[in-house]
């Protein structure tokens, strides 16, 4: 998207380079990540930058509103519903896909937005990777802020860790050492201190938690850095004890009630934000617009793309017996915006936030990039294709 950096870019790359990248962060954790990491970063131009930056304040204005929780109440089942919820969310994610609007300008709009942790410590290794590779500018960055890696990895530590011992924090995941996403665990267990652990084998004593370490010794369990995705817990038989809806004498680092309120359910909540295409609750809707293929159907409550409809027509809208659980949200339309050797790559960038309990409102600190030449971002609309997959952006440190 920065002609010179993207020529420049291209022109330098080699296959035998990007194989030494790969290998660089499967070493640096002893951990080779099953999805797909691209041959390429995104360069974002500066106003591109500035429009990312105003859409996640102008959102960030709803979300900080102090009735937010009374408009996501309807977001939160009671068969869900965790004790203990602090007052806002402590991580935040916004996704936008990268359109072009009538007058040619790039125009980032927003597709999903979550309460719950992306891949904070990977996106910082994976980043720093690119610039040990092939040629970023050194006026570029993947951090906002002015922060530098290490004073990025020691502000997760303070928030994830704090005063705690970090082998009293646990990293909480449903399988995790089968998850696509371990490295990210294996980065924070290495940088943090986090033991990882699997919901199984949480020891439920009373109010009590505990996990055995590699010891096999009773490790008391103070903080949970919650990584379990309910949508995945409820659809796996996972034998335990601990239940989140149980009270305990644990805090959460990452309350799990923010996964549900943040999240496709406050979408219809942007719709007067500039860069939020139209969205409403499905039960809301009176009457259908008459070009329903401008439209997507998705599930409230169904998460990682799953029951999502591109596809569909009136009559598929009527047989929907629960209204309520669905989402009618205007398309986005994204743009072929990266160069590669073949065909121009669509971009969808995440913006990575952090909430600290004392800020008032949410701060931008990393993103995630994500490329794709398929219908849809994603593994399965990318089979055999090249320069797609996991990435990040480079951003202009001047702005």
């Amino acid at each position: 998207m920065v002609p010179e950096l993207r020529d420049r870019y291209n022109a330098a790359f080699r296959e035998a380079r990007y194989q030494a990248f790969l290998d660089y962060i499967a070493d640096t954790w002893n951990h080779r990540p099953p999805f797909k990491v691209c041959e390429t970063p995104v360069f974002v131009p500066e106003d591109l930058k500035r429009k990312l930056f105003e859409a996640c304040e102008e959102i960030n204005d709803v979300l900080v509103r102090p009735d937010f929780k009374e408009l996501t109440q309807g977001a939160l089942k009671p068969e869900y519903a965790v004790p203990d919820e602090d007052d806002h969310t402590l991580f935040l994610q916004m996704d936008f896909g990268i359109t072009r609007n009538e007058a040619g300008e790039l125009v980032p709009r927003l597709i999903e937005i979550q309460g719950f942790p992306s891949l904070y410590v990977y996106q910082d290794l994976v980043a720093r990777a690119y610039r040990e590779f092939f040629p970023v500018p050194d006026d570029y960055s993947h951090l906002f802020r002015g922060l530098t890696s290490e004073e990025y990895i020691e502000l997760l530590r303070r928030v994830i860790v704090g005063d705690e011992d970090p082998a009293q924090v646990v990293l909480l995941e449903v399988q995790p050492f089968a998850q696509p996403t371990l490295i990210d665990f294996l980065g924070t267990r290495a940088l943090l201190g986090t033991p990882i652990v699997c919901i199984s084998e949480v020891i439920v004593e009373g109010r009590k938690l505990y996990y055995r370490d590699e010891q096999g010794r009773k490790v008391p369990i103070r903080k949970i850095y919650n990584r379990v995705i309910f949508d995945e817990l409820v659809h796996k038989d996972i034998p335990r004890h601990f239940r989140f809806t149980e009270e305990y004498d644990v805090e959460y680092v990452g309350h799990p009630n923010w996964f549900f309120r943040i999240s496709k359910y406050t979408l219809p909540l942007l719709r007067h934000c500039e860069y939020v295409p139209d969205s409403w609750y499905l039960d809301q809707v009176e009457e259908l617009p008459e070009d329903l293929h401008n439209y997507v159907l998705k599930p409230l409550f169904s998460f990682s793309g799953s029951g999502v409809m591109i596809h569909f027509n009136k009559y598929d809208v009527e047989a929907i017996k629960d209204r309520s659980a669905y989402l009618l949200q205007r398309k986005v339309q994204y743009e072929p915006v990266v160069r590669t050797p073949d065909e121009p790559a669509k971009v969808e960038i995440r913006m990575l936030m952090l909430w600290p309990p004392d800020a008032p409102r949410p701060v931008m600190l990393n993103n995630l990039a994500r490329l794709s030449k398929g219908l849809m971002i994603g593994v399965r609309y990318n089979k055999d294709k090249t320069w797609v997959g996991g990435s990040v952006g480079f951003f202009p440190t001047g702005l």
